[in-house]
C-alpha cells in the first residue's frame, strides 16, 4: 500500500505554464538521477583504444596522489 505523505507547503503550477509547455512530471530525486544516468550514452573501447585510455587514467591518477595537479579556472590555463 502505497504511503501519503502531508506536509503543509504546497507547490502551485500555472495552468497556463502547463498549457504552453506540455505536461508536468514529478519524480523522485532517486528516480531523477536513475534517468538522468541512463540519458548518457555508455562507450567501451576494445583493444589499443582500451589500453591507451587505461594507461592515461594510470598516469592522471599517479600525478594526483603525488600531488602533482594544479586547479585551473579555464582551459587557457593548461599552457
Amino acid at each position: 500500500m502505497p504511503t501519503t505523505i502531508t506536509t503543509k507547503k504546497t507547490v502551485s503550477i500555472s495552468r497556463s505554464e502547463v498549457d504552453k509547455k506540455g505536461a508536468i512530471v514529478i519524480l523522485s530525486l532517486k528516480e531523477y538521477r536513475k534517468l538522468c544516468e541512463r540519458a548518457v550514452p555508455t562507450y567501451y573501447l576494445k583493444g589499443k583504444e582500451a589500453e591507451n585510455l587505461d594507461k592515461l587514467v594510470e598516469e592522471g591518477l599517479r600525478e594526483h596522489r603525488k600531488c602533482r595537479c594544479k586547479t585551473i579556472k579555464s582551459l587557457s590555463d593548461l599552457d
